[in-house]
């Protein structure tokens, strides 16, 4: 296997769910014609197909296709068979291996509900939860949520197979749990939750140590404030820490300080305020906290906003649970990889543009892949 694709290493170890008398075609080039595909534009079995033979003289540089290109229904029927989570576990192999190389910090945990895809979960649709390396703009990993059940289950399946030493892991409302925080914990990482009305108790006594804070006028507090102007809107963020803080329910591990991030934005002659608070273990400052707090939200705008504009996640309606999820991780590692080139353009005309331009996508495709 030629050293420029030499990602499919990650995958020697992938069981083939196929009896042997149907492996007509081999398992990596499969993976291989399925995530070159989806890099270029493909966002059905269907024009997977098409980019196949479209591209077969290129692919057959790389790739051994014994009996040509696969049909839309093998690459529909082997992502549905392959174990989901074993495939994940693949690319996030290969993504942490990157990672590595730039130096991996910030890891925001956050799920997402693919409307067209049908699934009894909470979100009544198949529903995704990733793992994404903010700095670094990186796919860790994915766990679909079972059917009938909801994100807080997914979310310690997801970060048993990362390894958080050495990594803040930030999670919304639904991932403040004391099992959740204590097997981050466990891990060797850090945590930074929001705190909210699903954790009464604790809501309380966050809300009452700001109380306390306040009657005291912040003395031992850290605190840091920004504002930014831009696009018709005024914005003001103050944030205020609490080192070691007292009066916290005593189950929840290794409370480092809580925070409060008060949020004063001016747009189109409207003014609003909101007011939001964290649980962490970080001992740090203000603006270091502050940061994290931010970045948690490029998982939103990094990965989730450009799965429905560039690539459509939202209007797919890959019947199969499966094979859903496991085209899930392939764009997300897609996006991952556009999102590694630095040229100007969207992440759409970027895909366009590697439909069009082999030399385009091998850069794309090898541009940073030698570990």
């Amino acid at each position: 296997m030629p050293t420029e694709i030499g990602f499919v290493r990650y995958f020697a170890d992938l069981p083939d769910p196929r009896v042997d008398r149907t492996k007509w075609h081999r398992l990596d080039d499969i993976l291989v014609i399925t995530l070159c595909a989806v890099i270029c534009g493909a966002d059905s079995f269907e024009e997977i197909e098409r980019f196949g033979k479209a591209r077969h003289d290129w692919l057959k540089r790389f790739l051994a296709l014994p009996k040509g290109i696969p049909s839309h229904d093998t690459f529909n029927r082997v992502l549905a068979a392959l174990d989901r989570q074993k495939f994940a576990a693949c690319f996030a192999r290969w993504m942490t291996d990157l990672c590595a190389r730039t130096g991996l910090r910030a890891i925001a945990v956050d799920g997402k509900s693919c409307r067209s895809a049908p699934g009894d979960t909470f979100s009544g649709c198949l529903h995704l939860v990733s793992a994404w390396a903010v700095e670094n703009n990186l796919i860790l990993g994915q766990v679909a949520v079972a059917e009938g059940s909801h994100e807080i289950a997914a979310i310690p399946e997801l970060l048993a197979v990362l390894d958080l030493r050495g990594a803040l892991v930030s999670v919304d409302a639904a991932g403040c749990q004391t099992d959740i925080i204590g097997q981050i914990r466990a891990q060797g990482g850090d945590y930074l939750a929001a705190v909210k009305g699903n954790q009464p108790s604790l809501q309380r006594a966050v809300h009452a140590a700001f109380d306390r804070a306040a009657a005291a006028d912040f003395a031992g507090c850290r605190m840091a404030a920004t504002v930014e102007d831009g696009h018709g809107r005024h914005e003001e963020r103050y944030v205020t820490v609490i080192p070691n803080p007292e009066g916290l329910p005593g189950e929840w591990a290794d409370v480092g300080a809580v925070v409060m991030v008060g949020r004063e934005r001016e747009a189109k002659g409207r003014n609003a305020s909101t007011t939001h608070y964290y649980l962490t273990s970080l001992r740090a400052t203000a603006r270091k906290v502050a940061g994290y707090i931010r970045g948690h939200w490029g998982v939103e705008n990094g990965l989730h906003w450009c799965l429905d504009v560039a690539f459509g996640e939202d209007a797919n309606r890959t019947r199969d649970r499966n094979a859903g999820a496991n085209l899930g991780i392939v764009r997300r590692v897609a996006a991952s990889l556009l999102k590694q080139d630095k040229s100007r353009g969207s992440i759409k005309a970027k895909r366009f543009g590697a439909a069009l331009d082999e030399a385009y996508l091998e850069r794309i495709l090898t541009g940073f892949t030698t570990i």
